[in-house]
C-alpha cells in the first residue's frame, strides 16, 4: 500500500492507504479528524469544507493520491491556529450570533466564509450579499439568516 505524506493543521502526517481513496476518509478515519462531516460524497452539500493550500476545497471529492507532500490541508480544528487564537474571529462571530442550530453543516460553513472573506479582502473591498449568495454550502436547518450575519460580524474582525 502507498504511504501518502501531506501536512494537516501544521503537522506532517503519512499515512498507508490506496491513492483513489477519498481524502475525507483519511482525515476522518485514519487520522481522528471529525470536523469535516460527511453530508454527499459529491462534492454538493459542502459540509466537508476545509482549506487546500489557504483555497477553499471538499475532500470528499479528492483523491488522497492527488494530495502532494507539501500540501497544506487545514480544517476547522486548525483554523484557530491560522490566527494565532483560541477561536478564529469567525467562529466567534458564530458563536456570538447563535448560529448553529443541529451544528452538522457549521464547520463546512465557517470554513467557507472564511475562504470567501479572504478572497474579497483580497480584492480591497466588503463583502456584499451577492457574494454571500455565492454560498453553496447545505444547511438543513434553515439558519441561513443567522449564518449571513455571523459572516459579516466575522469578516470585520478578520
Amino acid at each position: 500500500m502507498p504511504t501518502q505524506t501531506f501536512i494537516v493543521n501544521g503537522k506532517k502526517v503519512s499515512v498507508d492507504v490506496e491513492d483513489d481513496v477519498r481524502l475525507l476518509w483519511v482525515l476522518r478515519d485514519l487520522l481522528g479528524i471529525h470536523g469535516p462531516k460527511y453530508g454527499c460524497g459529491l462534492n454538493v452539500c459542502k459540509a466537508c469544507t476545509s482549506h487546500l493550500n489557504g483555497a477553499e476545497f471538499n475532500p470528499c471529492s479528492v483523491p488522497v493520491g492527488d494530495i502532494k507532500a507539501t500540501d497544506e490541508i487545514t480544517t476547522i480544528e486548525g483554523l484557530p491556529a491560522t490566527v494565532g487564537k483560541e477561536l478564529h474571529p469567525m467562529q466567534e462571530a458564530w458563536l456570538d450570533i447563535d448560529v448553529a442550530q443541529c451544528g452538522y453543516c457549521q464547520p463546512g460553513q465557517i470554513m467557507a466564509a472564511v475562504a470567501l472573506v479572504k478572497t474579497v479582502k483580497a480584492e480591497g473591498r466588503s463583502i456584499t450579499d451577492d457574494d454571500l449568495d455565492g454560498i453553496r454550502n447545505i444547511c438543513r436547518c434553515g439558519t441561513y439568516p443567522r449564518i449571513r450575519e455571523a459572516i459579516k460580524a466575522g469578516a470585520a474582525n478578520m
